[in-house]
């Protein structure tokens, strides 16, 4: 019994991170872009979100530093693949939306 109980404490510990892994993604901003209030560079950015459907937060991080936190809207969707959706205000490109492969977060629709 007590063998079991290991094992099944072991199996559990290495599927952890798989767990922790389905609420986030890299990301790749080509060009400079602002998410919420925070002007961020262009470069590899980890994006992670809590929460479901209307209520969610996603989290900006790039070296393990948080950057920026906004609400966001949580859509599934089916896209097969990442893309940012940006709009230029005076002259800026703020993120509206980014797409992942089975969702969409939407940084407009908490607004």
């Amino acid at each position: 019994m007590k063998r079991f109980i290991g094992f099944a404490l072991a199996i559990l510990a290495l599927s952890l991170p798989a767990f922790a892994a389905k609420n986030s993604a890299t990301v790749n901003f080509s060009t400079p872009v602002t998410v919420g209030s925070t002007k961020l560079a262009a470069g590899e950015y980890k994006v992670t979100w809590t929460g479901a459907d209307a209520n969610v937060q996603v989290s900006i991080v790039q070296s393990g530093k948080t950057l920026v936190t906004v609400p966001a809207k949580l859509v599934t969707a089916k896209n097969g693949f990442t893309s940012i959706n940006t709009d230029t205000v005076n002259g800026v490109a703020v993120v509206k939306t980014i797409s992942l492969d089975k969702l969409t977060l939407d940084l407009t629709a908490a607004q």
